[in-house]
């Protein structure tokens, strides 16, 4: 099977990661960027994603088996074309943010549609698969945690919480992070320190799970955080908020905490610091391990290119 990837961000390591465990099935991939360049202060424009059409349709006709259009903006230039068929796989921003309308507009017209949880496909409103982002389990492994932190140099005399993010992403919620984590060093007998990872190469990132007490995620929205599923893998306790596909992930794990509101965060946080244990979540991650995701997405892969444009073209409202 050979399949043409859409995407605005061909870096992602889930993505990636997913491509790979893809290809030792068989699969075969093309990558086909957005136009224009993206930076931590910038988006690419409308006129990035128009300038891509032209790009999409010559490349679509050259014998590809299917296109796989990741996150929702890339959906209408996926479907520009009209010979090959539609995989669309939305990514969380891309249901509870501003684009959700151009993801509601355009899931219909796809062959196949991936969600990452129970939650995106009630909001997206219509029927759709879900799998999750896999998490690589000989990537993400318990270790020392005292050995990690000698590698990541935190000191050993304090708590550290990971918030693995850049604070700069607004619907991650940083602010609110650090009023949990200020609220509970006040409670304990050592400085509780918020620490941050980003910019960092994705090999290294198991060592700064391993390093810290406890992942802390406190965004407004997600879809399926890859963050969580990774520090279930190295046994790091998590507390975070409940949104996206968390409560499910986190059913079963101990010590780990959902959360509604603030005061939940603050003493879910609190008892896994008091504790100072690691939890049992690597059981829970092979749940979602990327080989069990990979043979997932294969199977929407041979449904979508034994299908033909016939439905999308049913579901195409007649102007009469």
């Amino acid at each position: 099977m050979n399949v043409l990837i859409l995407t605005a961000n061909a870096d992602a390591p889930f993505m990636t990661q997913q491509v790979a465990a893809l290809e030792e099935r068989g699969v075969s991939f093309s990558t086909l960027p957005v136009a224009g360049e993206v930076s931590t202060d910038t988006d690419r424009s409308p006129l990035d994603y128009l300038r891509t059409v032209p790009q999409v349709i010559r490349e679509a006709g050259d014998g590809y088996d299917l296109v796989h259009a990741h996150y929702g903006l890339t959906a209408p230039i996926a479907l520009a074309q009209f010979r090959t068929p539609v995989v669309l796989s939305l990514w969380g921003s891309d249901v509870h943010g501003p684009i959700a309308p151009v993801s509601k507009a355009c899931a219909p017209l796809c062959d196949e549609v991936v969600v990452m949880s129970e939650e995106m496909r009630s909001v997206l409103g219509r029927d759709c698969e879900v799998i999750p982002d896999g998490v690589d389990l000989e990537r993400f492994q318990p270790e020392s945690k005292s050995r990690a932190r000698a590698a990541v140099r935190w000191p050993d005399d304090e708590y550290h919480v990971l918030f693995p993010y850049a604070p700069a992403r607004g619907v991650k919620n940083y602010p609110r992070a650090r009023r949990v984590v200020n609220a509970v060093s006040g409670l304990v007998d050592r400085p509780v320190r918020l620490q941050t990872v980003f910019g960092v190469d994705h090999d290294a990132v198991s060592t700064y799970m391993n390093a810290a007490d406890a992942l802390l995620l406190t965004s407004d929205s997600e879809g399926s955080p890859n963050s969580v599923k990774e520090a279930l893998a190295c046994n790091v306790p998590v507390v975070a908020l409940d949104v996206g596909d968390v409560a499910e992930r986190l059913a079963g794990v101990d010590p780990s905490f959902v959360a509604t509101s603030d005061e939940e965060l603050i003493d879910g946080l609190l008892e896994v610091i008091e504790r100072g244990e690691r939890s049992n979540g690597r059981e829970a991650a092979r749940e979602v391990s990327i080989e069990r995701t990979a043979d997932r997405m294969l199977e929407v892969y041979e449904r979508a290119a034994g299908t033909t444009i016939a439905k999308r073209e049913r579901t195409v409202v007649s102007p009469e």
